[in-house]
């Protein structure tokens, strides 16, 4: 006889794992001093139905995480669906469009670090300006996405009085460098601002 514990040192193997997988086996094990023990001319059936069981189970997972990473793929695919359809004004009107509900006034935000000294767009003066604006032009359009959850976590279908709205953040001059005597970085924010409203073809006209 020998121990699911020895079976499990000589192939590298989960004695839990093993344990579980030899109960509900058709091998036969039996308690021997508080241990799981199987007959030695089992153990060459048992490594090789475990490892089956056990690629098995490893499949299952990886299809249970693509299915679930494929769900999830389809969902926010139908997010980016239905947000793209929200409109987005700086006006307080849609032409052709009413407005039957004022849901209330929403925002989005994001920001990016810059990094200056040795480090970041300081150091390549020709190319501060461009790298500056790319980086705003992603955070504006990440808060304006931002500002259309926000739309769209309220059944809305559009939002009116849209701005926007920037912030630079400086280090003060007593916490200007880190423990690394690194110079700290500017912070550039922004802010969507706008009302949450749901709309409707006005066929009156």
């Amino acid at each position: 006889m020998i121990t699911a514990r020895k079976i499990s040192l000589r192939y590298a193997f989960s004695v839990d794992e093993l344990e579980t997988f030899l109960r509900g086996s058709s091998f036969k094990v039996r308690e021997q001093g508080g241990e799981l023990v199987v007959d030695d001319k089992d153990v060459n059936s048992v490594v090789n139905e475990f490892k089956k069981h056990r690629a098995e189970q490893i499949a299952r997972k990886e299809s249970e995480a693509a299915a679930l990473a494929a769900q999830r793929a389809a969902e926010i695919a139908e997010v980016d669906a239905k947000l793209s359809e929200i409109l987005v004004t700086s006006g307080f009107t849609f032409d052709g469009y009413r407005i039957v509900k004022y849901s209330g006034y929403i925002s989005g935000d994001d920001a990016i670090s810059v990094e200056r000294g040795y480090q970041g767009f300081l150091i390549r003066p020709a190319d501060a300006a461009e790298e500056l604006m790319e980086g705003l032009r992603t955070i504006r359009r990440n808060a304006l996405r931002e500002l259309k959850d926000a739309a769209y976590n309220l059944g809305c279908n559009a939002v009116i009085g849209v701005d926007f709205d920037y912030i630079t953040l400086e280090p003060e001059a007593h916490t200007l460098y880190t423990d690394e005597n690194r110079l700290l970085p500017y912070v550039f924010c922004v802010t969507a601002n706008g009302n949450a409203v749901i709309i409707e073809k006005d066929n009156s006209k």
